[in-house]
Formats: structure tokens, sequence, C-alpha cells
């Protein structure tokens, strides 16, 4: 039984999951607008905006944090030196999530992912 688990399984192994929400941050930071599930798209929002407001900083420390989660250096330019500036007066809610319907080949509820 799976109660009081908050993590959402995405049908993976942790390893597997954690690449996945990796690549889908990555998209999200890089091209500022992806279209994936429901619920992949609420387990991103998490990380992307952990990920903003570790960027808030502009520090060493937090540009070493990001370069330890991402495989390459351009999402992590992106994080420091654009959006990072963009959301300094926000105190969170940098992504918005909006529901697009369902697939069609197998019914699954989509929805589209991007930064306010």
């Amino acid at each position: 039984m799976r109660h009081r688990n908050i993590t959402k399984t995405l049908g993976r192994k942790p390893t597997a999951r954690k690449a996945v929400l990796r690549d889908l941050a990555t998209s999200i930071v890089v091209y500022e607008k992806v279209k994936t599930t429901q619920v992949k798209a609420k387990q991103a929002q998490r990380v992307v905006e952990r990920l903003i407001t570790k960027s808030k900083k502009g520090d060493l420390a937090a540009r070493r944090a990001l370069l330890s989660y991402f495989c390459t250096e351009q999402p992590v330019n992106k994080l420091m030196e654009v959006l990072g500036p963009r959301y300094m007066e926000r105190d969170g809610g940098y992504t918005r999530i909006t529901k697009l319907g369902c697939r069609q080949g197998d019914a699954a509820p989509m929805a589209q992912i991007e930064l306010v």
C-alpha cells in the first residue's frame, strides 16, 4: 500500500524516473515550454521551481549544485544568466500548467508546462 507516499513513481525505477525528470527539466529550462502528460508535468514543476530558486542566489555554490544535477552546461548557463535575474522579484510560482485534453493514441491526459 502507498499510504502517505508523496512521490509518484511514473511506472519507473528510481534511476529511470530521475533521468526522465532531469531531461524534462532540461527541456523546460532551454525551450521554456514543453508538452507532456499531466502527471509528468506536475512532477517536473516541483523540480524546475527548486532549480530556479537555487539559481536566484547567483553564487558559485549554486552554479555547482546545478551542474551536479544537469548533464550539460547549457541549462545551467540559462538558469544563472537569464532565468535567475528574471525571477529575482518573484517569490515562487515560476511555472504554469495548462491542460490540453487527451492524447489520441492511449487517451493519456496531456498538459503543457511553461515558464511564466
